[in-house]
């Protein structure tokens, strides 16, 4: 028996592309980058840092930076530690993390639909999360938790009616979703309203203060979840998410080049109906965010595309 020579191992190397992309080569991977693209998300987790830290300085009780510091490094008074650890970082983290699950659901959707009002909380998916937790609050009476379950469901359940109705075939699928979704939102938010009619004095403004949206009352058994369920979804949605870009092109094209289009469109929007529901569940429905996340990353970045991770 023969066996054939090993190739010659690639030294690496790099190539600048047309459009400053770098393209590196080295044995069998490659690795293509923009070098606008680095830069961008470099600033954006800076100026995320310098939010963060002026979020954990400022409130009722003031903070110094140094203070701030010396706290999270375990050298902070007792106060200081309560303050920092317990009440402004949860919120800070969850706010980080909510922001991001609602923008990589809404720039899912909004590829998928091939439309730029293809976002969650126009279509109803963040209305059905919060029927759902409005229903458990009036109806059943349970905790916190049940309240994230319901909404979650809530979500997931809407996510599957605008489906059903809204399948098909053809070039105006993507029309056809935001306008079964429009219509179920506000059929959600006559149910929601009505509900709130028939609850008492205490149950009504609990669900109000829910359904208004707010970190107030984020706290580390609130985010524990969230970052679970963030670190299985995000991965999911981002392997799901691979065949966006063919999507984009038409439903044919995506076919003719092999891109099987109901698995292509199943799974991240089952992925993606996961991360605003279990965002709404956290902090509640907050809206504009998933909606205007894809744009603002496109223009940032000037790329075209679905641009999950950028």
């Amino acid at each position: 028996m023969t066996t054939a020579p090993a190739s010659p191992r690639v030294p690496a190397r790099a190539t600048v592309l047309p459009g400053r992309v770098v393209r590196l080569y080295g044995g069998r991977m490659s690795l293509r980058w923009r070098p606008r693209t680095v830069a961008v998300c470099v600033l954006l987790a800076a100026a995320c840092l310098v939010v963060g830290a002026l979020g954990l300085t400022t409130g009722t009780y003031r903070l110094p930076l140094s203070r701030v510091l010396a706290t999270l490094l375990g050298r902070g008074t007792g106060a200081e530690s309560f303050i920092v650890l317990s009440l402004r970082l949860p919120r800070l983290l969850c706010a980080l993390l909510a922001g991001g699950a609602l923008g990589m659901s809404g720039a899912v959707f909004q590829s998928m639909s091939r439309n730029p009002l293809g976002s969650p909380d126009i279509i109803g998916f963040t209305s059905g999360a919060a029927t759902g937790a409005v229903t458990q609050i009036v109806l059943f009476h349970g905790g916190p938790y049940a309240t994230a379950v319901a909404a979650v469901g809530g979500g997931l359940a809407t996510a599957l009616l605008v489906g059903l109705l809204a399948a098909g075939r053809g070039p105006a699928v993507g029309h056809r979703v935001v306008l079964v979704g429009i219509g179920v939102s506000a059929m959600l938010t006559s149910l929601t309203a009505y509900l709130l009619t028939r609850a008492s004095l205490y149950e009504a403004q609990d669900a109000q203060i829910w359904l208004i949206g707010s970190l107030n009352s984020v706290n580390w058994p609130v985010v524990a979840p969230l970052a679970a369920a963030l670190a299985v979804l995000v991965p999911v949605t981002v392997a799901a998410s691979r065949n966006l870009d063919w999507l984009e092109l038409g439903e044919d094209t995506a076919r003719g080049l092999g891109v099987p289009v109901g698995r292509a469109r199943i799974l991240p929007a089952v992925a993606a109906t996961a991360l605003a529901a279990a965002s709404t569940a956290a902090v509640g429905p907050i809206a504009f965010v998933a909606l205007a996340a894809l744009h603002l990353c496109r223009r940032l970045v000037r790329l075209p595309g679905a641009l999950v991770v950028p």
